[in-house]
């Protein structure tokens, strides 16, 4: 009998071991048993290219390449805030991710350079310009001064302005009420070309349209599209008179907590995410404008002449810049070169 117990006692024993060992084994593999959530901020609507891309490339990517380790949330359309909001909790770490237009351009100068007039030609020039060194030049400063590292480089895309009113030369835009970010190059930019400039974050902006606080204001067609901007204004002047880019970023502290394998799975992830996303938006152009035009929207664009003038209205933005950053002339001319 007691040599029947023993027998059992060391089977038991034994047992626990092995399931000790398994459970251990599995621990190890999915980094000790923790699931870490990543909660990724922005302010487009859901069916955004950007929310798009987050949703079949980003989220699909890390959650299946971490097996599970990662979990992805995705906050659209201001949920977490407006831009300075999910931006400064990124910056916290109260928010693990954002894709932020370039709202951190008043402490970091070299931030904004994307988003000065009539520097782009087309989306190719941007991408070359921005996945390449100069890029990493004007995100340098990220994580040193706002603890927030850079992942990748998406696109809003070419602003246009949106009106009330058909806007086909210079002096249509006479006091003409214009919502702009309040940014200072942005508020330059409408006030040189003759507009009264209402800085509104844009989770205000269709509100001010609807009830004529506003007149215009200037967005990429896309956001006219999923913000329905449409349903409050009967115009868009094909201005592209600036790019506006949007970065995904990470808390850094955040970011350095993850083993080195989850950090590339997050970096490819992004890249590719961001990626897919500039080819989303570069294609949706031609259909979000057919969709606009049934939904009632005039577009006018700009002859040669209108165009030049524009272009030289914005010169003193370029003034400004200039004299505030010794090395703003020379990086303007090599983005211009490439």
């Amino acid at each position: 009998m007691k040599k029947t117990f023993l027998g059992v006692l060391a089977a038991s024993v034994t047992s626990a071991m092995i399931l000790a060992g398994c459970n251990g084994s599995e621990e190890a593999a999915s980094g000790g048993g923790q699931t870490k959530t990543i909660k990724v901020a922005n302010y487009f609507a859901e069916d955004h290219p950007q929310n798009i891309a987050l949703k079949e490339k980003f989220k699909t990517m890390v959650e299946e390449e971490s097996g599970g380790q990662l979990k992805v949330q995705i906050y659209a359309n201001s949920t977490l805030g407006a831009e300075k909001e999910f931006y400064d909790g990124v910056r916290n770490g109260t928010i693990e991710m954002g894709i932020p237009g370039l709202i951190m351009q008043a402490d970091i100068p070299k931030m904004g350079v994307p988003e000065w007039p009539f520097l782009f030609r087309d989306f190719e020039h941007v991408k070359n310009v921005l996945n390449g060194p100069i890029g990493e030049e004007i995100t340098a400063d990220l994580e040193p001064k706002h603890g927030v590292t850079p992942l990748a480089w998406s696109a809003n895309g070419f602003r246009m302005f949106s009106s009330n009113r058909t806007i086909e030369s210079m002096e249509d835009f006479d006091g003409l009420r214009l919502r702009m970010p309040n940014i200072p190059n942005y508020i330059k930019l409408g006030e040189s070309l003759g507009a009264n400039v209402s800085p509104l974050p844009i989770s205000e902006v269709f509100t001010a349209l609807e009830q004529n606080v506003v007149d215009a204001q200037d967005n990429p067609i896309a956001t006219l599209r999923n913000s329905a901007y449409y349903e409050v204004q009967s115009d868009v002047l094909e201005s592209k008179h600036m790019f506006s880019p949007n970065i995904y970023i990470i808390n850094t502290k955040f970011f350095n907590s993850l083993t080195e394998e989850q950090q590339d799975i997050i970096q490819n992830a992004a890249k590719e995410a961001a990626e897919y996303e500039f080819d989303l938006l570069e294609k949706s152009y031609e259909e979000d404008k057919k969709f606009l035009q049934e939904n009632g929207i005039k577009f006018t664009t700009p002859d040669e002449k209108f165009a030049k003038e524009m272009e030289e209205a914005a010169k003193p933005v370029y003034d400004d810049v200039f004299k505030e950053n010794e090395w703003a002339e020379e990086l303007v001319e090599k983005i211009k070169a490439e």
